[in-house]
């Protein structure tokens, strides 16, 4: 009865198209859950998004669940999780991939899930990481932990966005520090963010988790630039 009342005076709205959601739907209408542009990635182990980081990152697997076309469905989609404060998404993508994940053998190996961390500050800005939640559930489908305690961001930097691309990179240097290092050591890691554009970022995660003996590194993302 609750449920109902809150539905009538704050109706649930697709998160990619705006439209009232049936009540059997969840975060994404029917219609617009057809139309999100799968990758398919996990199926193949050489994919564009492994191949971002040939030459520079040494890893083990990498998938991107969805594609990222800009003013496209899906960057309505992030734009709803990141600055709308709709968390649910971030759960629902967790949900979808970690569940193929799960039945993949290369996927089947990972003992650790870690987010790429926010700065203190934009946490506290945002009030959450907007890739915990798809991180939690890809943990609890592959039956891994997931830790958010080793890699921390130390310092701020500027958007990504906003730098070009020969940039990116020297504005990654020295931003990320390693702490309670020796819980991942000669474990299979699963590092997780949102979109892989450059793969800056993400780059400069996995050359610091390296830094960790023996330690064997995987990435997943919501989503990837096209």
């Amino acid at each position: 009865m609750f449920h109902d009342l809150v539905s009538l005076f704050y109706p649930r709205a697709c998160n990619c198209c705006n439209i009232e959601l049936a009540k059997n739907e969840k975060i994404v209408c029917t219609t617009c859950l057809h139309e999100l542009p799968v990758t398919n990635y996990h199926i193949y182990n050489e994919n564009p998004a492994k191949k971002v980081f040939h030459g520079r990152a040494e890893i083990e697997n990498a998938t991107s669940l969805l594609f990222f076309r800009k003013k496209g469905i899906v960057q309505t989609l992030i734009h709803n999780l990141k600055y709308r404060g709709h968390e649910e998404i971030s759960t629902f993508l967790g949900e979808w991939i970690g569940t193929e994940l799960s039945e993949l053998e290369n996927y089947q190996s990972v003992d650790f899930v870690i987010p790429v961390p926010l700065h203190k500050n934009k946490l506290k800005a945002r009030g959450f990481n907007q890739v915990e939640g798809f991180a939690r559930e890809i943990a609890e489908k592959l039956d891994a932990r997931y830790v958010d305690d080793v890699l921390v961001k130390k310092s701020a930097g500027q958007t990504q966005a906003l730098r070009n691309r020969l940039s990116r990179w020297g504005n990654m240097e020295g931003t990320f520090l390693l702490e309670n290092s020796a819980k991942i050591r000669n474990k299979h890691v699963l590092l997780v963010d949102d979109i892989i554009t450059t793969g800056a970022t993400l780059e400069a995660c996995i050359e610091k988790i390296q830094q960790i003996e023996g330690v064997k590194v995987s990435i997943a993302t919501m989503a990837i630039t096209n």
